[in-house]
């Protein structure tokens, strides 16, 4: 039987030259892939109360509609600015060359609420962290980051247990 990883496809120099993107296109195109995946995300948090799922923009939206699902939770998108309808609240965070902004509606999270947030890839944690700090601004609770990727030389796992996160992730690549 094939692991997580064996289904994501790495694209060489995409975006830019220097870069092997790992693609998960081709694990969630894959009906066992994706049934494992999702699975393997939820295990860590099972028998944990979880009020809401978060996914972060874009990727996270597959993973996070699907546990969410299987939680019979709700979901709550984190979306790049200008994105979301309603009032929202921001923050910034750093990109490798300039700044980008996170959006999150100012009524998804109430105070008190369990949040465990979801997203394809983990890499310098710069847009977990910026979604991290939208939740707590608005009182919830993260119990757990789940990611199918990990990107270990880019330092994102350290950067979220240094906020105190619980991190989870199915697989790693070494390199950018």
């Amino acid at each position: 039987m094939k692991t997580v990883k064996e289904y994501i496809r790495t694209i060489p120099d995409f975006p830019h030259e220097g870069i092997m993107f790992r693609d998960v296109t081709t694990l969630f195109a894959d009906a066992r892939g994706f049934r494992m995946a999702v699975d393997q995300l939820l295990h860590p948090y099972a028998g944990q109360p979880i009020d809401v799922v978060v996914g972060l923009e874009a990727r996270g939206f597959i993973l996070g509609g699907a546990i969410a699902h299987q939680l019979g939770k709700g979901f709550v998108p984190i979306r790049k600015k200008g994105k979301l309808p309603g009032a929202v609240i921001e923050q910034p965070y750093q990109l490798e060359y300039g700044e980008a902004v996170m959006e999150m509606h100012d009524d998804a999270i109430s105070a008190g609420q369990t949040v465990l947030v979801v997203d394809d890839l983990l890499a310098t944690g710069g847009t977990a962290e910026a979604g991290i700090k939208l939740i707590e601004r608005l009182g919830g609770e993260v119990v757990g980051c789940a990611f199918v990727i990990d990107l270990p030389e880019l330092g994102g796992r350290k950067r979220l247990e240094a906020l105190g996160m619980e991190v989870h992730a199915l697989c790693d690549f070494e390199g950018a």
